[in-house]
């Protein structure tokens, strides 16, 4: 009884993981939806929730092992598949409708370099890096709407980020990177609050924005610092 159970719900469970790894799809929907309607704050929350799923759905994953219960779905690409979404076509979107680049060719740069990343077999290392520039460019897109940045200094923060997508450099997996994984967790976690205030009272951040660049500006040095550290396999 006790194993028929147990092979019942493993099934529901897995599909579960599926469905909630598939919503974020639908979070990247919703935030183009936004900024389509000119609603930047909204449309960055539902990336910021987007994200959130991306980060937990795979400790899910390989909780309940989906892989093993549910072979026949490619967890990996649907994965893939939302983040391609909800990293790149929607912030691609909101950086042309936002007016920061001052030509919507300009968003070819991370749509090509991007869509070479995710196709790269070796984009994840074994010891769970990133290699080349993770695509974050709902956080990229972000910053540079916070800030309000010049038209040409939008253009080369992409133009300069996409060259950095194809560089082997590896960056730290936040979730799955172990070198100072709790610390990160807990950087990651006080950046998800103050970007969540900031969106809610979007031009009213003043320092608190100033004080959110702490977490990215961590994570680009120490990538950097575990990267030149030791050579990459």
């Amino acid at each position: 009884m006790l194993i028929h159970t147990h092979e019942t719900v493993r099934p529901s469970l897995a599909w579960a993981v599926h469905l909630f790894t598939a919503s974020g799809a639908l979070l990247g929907f919703l935030g183009l939806w936004s900024a389509l309607e000119g609603d930047f704050p909204t449309a960055f929350l539902w990336l910021l929730g987007a994200t959130v799923v991306d980060a937990v759905d795979g400790f899910l994953a390989r909780a309940i092992r989906v892989e093993e219960v549910l072979p026949q779905i490619d967890g990996r690409r649907l994965d893939d598949l939302v983040d391609f979404v909800t990293y790149v076509v929607v912030p691609a979107f909101i950086m042309v409708k936002a007016g920061l680049l001052a030509r919507p060719a300009l968003a070819g740069f991370p749509l090509m370099a991007s869509a070479l990343g995710f196709s790269n077999q070796a984009a994840k290392t074994e010891d769970h890096y990133f290699l080349g520039f993770p695509s974050y460019w709902n956080i990229v897109a972000l910053y540079l709407w916070s800030y309000q940045a010049p038209s040409w200094v939008a253009g080369v923060v992409v133009v300069v980020l996409s060259a950095l997508v194809l560089v082997p450099i590896r960056y730290i997996y936040p979730t799955r990177t172990a070198w100072g994984k709790p610390l990160t967790l807990i950087l990651s976690a006080l950046w998800a609050l103050q970007l969540i205030w900031l969106l809610l009272h979007p031009f009213e951040g003043g320092w608190l924005l100033h004080l959110s660049l702490v977490y990215p500006i961590y994570y680009l040095l120490a990538s950097l610092y575990l990267h030149f550290r030791k050579e990459p396999k």
